[in-house]
């Protein structure tokens, strides 16, 4: 399997990268997926939660046994389980939003997949990001898959970002780029 290096060097991408070794080896990649997916909204709806992984006050044994509650609530498999508690042991629990993400891109990249982050000044229908889907993936040559966001701020058009490659055809960046060749 490839990996960036960029993904290889941080140390959430190590993390990640050991969990996905481990998942393959065990067939169970997109099950720990699943379950990264289910601590990441429990991360998101519980600020109590977020604070057990951010606090350097809270003891490890403290983290360790407070996620294990939470997994045995979230339903999440062994391994993610042991995968917790050794970030809980490591003191790298903060680092635990960086890892999901890094595990999702390492998961997509085995499948050939790539996202593309979509953000529009409105909500897009099926009809549009089905067309920007196939649009995409005839450009890229894989599979892409879409997470779209809402800016208002934009006014009007896209912004489309796929990895390090950015496709900004929004409104604000055109009158933007007007208002500057107009002061030249």
């Amino acid at each position: 399997m490839d990996i960036s290096a960029g993904i290889q060097a941080s140390l959430a991408g190590r993390y990640a990268s050991a969990l996905f070794d481990l998942a393959s080896e065990n067939g169970t990649v997109t099950a720990v997926e699943s379950d990264l997916d289910k601590l990441e909204v429990a991360l998101a709806e519980s600020p109590e939660l977020a604070a057990v992984t951010t606090n350097p006050k809270v003891t490890r044994a403290d983290a360790q046994k407070a996620l294990w509650g939470v997994s045995a609530i979230l339903g999440l498999s062994e391994l993610a389980q042991n995968f917790l508690g050794v970030l809980a042991q490591n003191r790298r629990l903060s680092q635990l939003p960086q890892v999901i993400r890094a595990f999702r891109s390492i998961a997509a990249a085995q499948r050939g997949e790539v996202t593309a982050e979509v953000t529009s000044a409105h909500a897009l229908t099926d009809a549009q990001l089905d067309a920007l889907k196939a649009k995409l993936t005839a450009r890229e040559g894989r599979t892409v898959k879409l997470s779209t966001k809402v800016d208002p701020d934009l006014l009007g058009g896209l912004v489309v970002t796929i990895g390090s490659k950015r496709i900004d055809a929004s409104i604000r960046t055109r009158l933007n780029s007007l208002s500057q060749a107009m002061k030249a």
